[in-house]
């Protein structure tokens, strides 16, 4: 399965990881107040969504069937990948870019690093 979403998709994904289960009709009012959707552009998403096998709509209630944090580690290594060339070390350098970061944060990811070196 593709887990690449378009930026709207993404965005709204996000809503229904939010607020789900949630009625679609709750969902074409979220849609419209923080995207600016009309209700056809909604149900088109959901539909193309669930065809793709994101979320599932029965009932009239939506849920997703793919975590957020997969599609966000898909986003990720995309980004990275296209940005960066796959430097990692390149995108932290320019995510950094003269910011300090709290000793809290530097031994978190300190951590995140030590859990996924090879060998």
């Amino acid at each position: 399965m593709d887990l690449k979403l378009c930026d709207s998709e993404y965005r709204f994904m996000l809503l229904v990881w939010e607020t789900e289960p949630v009625r679609s009709g709750d969902l074409v009012k979220l849609s419209h107040d923080r995207l600016g959707w009309k209700k056809s552009t909604t149900y088109t998403v959901i539909k193309k969504l669930a065809e793709r096998g994101f979320l599932k709509n029965e009932d009239t209630i939506v849920s997703s069937l793919v975590p957020k944090g997969k599609c966000q580690a898909v986003e990720s290594d995309y980004f990275v990948e296209r940005t960066f060339e796959g430097s990692l070390p390149g995108f932290i350098a320019a995510f950094l870019g003269g910011k300090t970061i709290s000793e809290k944060e530097a031994e978190e990811i300190k951590r995140m690093i030590d859990e996924h070196k090879e060998g």
